[in-house]
């Protein structure tokens, strides 16, 4: 009895340990393969990247709470860091606007005006319900086939591993990152996450949730 409890146990173990050493090797695979198949396309500074056409300025909250989200404030810095470099020409806001009183590309167009980008070289995205989307519709709906991101390193990375995936040109533009504390915690925590989420999209083929009319882009 005593050696059918084992052989009961040794094998339920191996049911639990085999699928999860599995993922766990995903999880590794995934989050060593979306940078290293991109570090040569990120840039920190203005002087190296590229000029381009257009700038994809990915969507944040701008509040958390009753104060500004850091994350979003780094990015407008960023994008506004490259308007005043005339490393682009034209910024596509692009954000989730799925309820009323949420806009993050409305947000994010106010904010560079704010800091001096003219109103006439913004256009909103309102359909970036994800990376993803975003990346997509900058092509299909913007006419952009080469092209700067702008979010912070992590969120780059994935931008434009997705951008490469979809056969388009994309360089991230890195903005100012947060010191590991109780709130950068959980977001890189998901971030492990979405790059596991990528391939997932990647094997379905999963395509925007929302297109629509091209937008032409002075």
């Amino acid at each position: 009895m005593k050696v059918r409890t084992k052989k009961i146990l040794r094998r339920f173990s191996l049911f639990i340990t085999i699928p999860l050493l599995i993922i766990g090797l995903i999880i590794l695979f995934a989050n060593w393969k979306i940078p290293h198949d991109t570090q040569e396309y990120l840039y920190s500074n203005t002087d190296s990247i590229a000029v381009q056409k257009a700038a994809l300025v990915l969507g944040a909250a701008r509040y958390i709470g009753s104060r500004e989200n850091p994350y979003f404030t780094y990015r407008i810095q960023a994008a506004t860091e490259l308007y005043k470099a005339g490393k682009a020409k034209a910024f596509v806001v692009s954000g989730d606007n799925r309820t009323h009183d949420y806009n993050e590309a409305e947000d994010m167009r106010n904010a560079l005006i704010e800091a001096g980008v003219p109103d006439s070289i913004i256009y909103c995205d309102f359909a970036g319900l994800r990376t993803l989307d975003s990346i997509v519709r900058m092509n299909k709906i913007f006419g952009q086939e080469s092209f700067i991101v702008v979010s912070q390193k992590f969120h780059n990375e994935r931008a434009v591993f997705l951008a490469q995936y979809f056969g388009l040109t994309a360089y991230g533009y890195n903005a100012k990152d947060l010191a590991l504390n109780r709130f950068s915690y959980r977001t890189k925590m998901r971030e492990i996450l979405a790059r596991v989420k990528v391939f997932v999209d990647i094997i379905t083929n999963k395509q925007p949730r929302h297109l629509g009319e091209e937008i032409y882009i002075n």
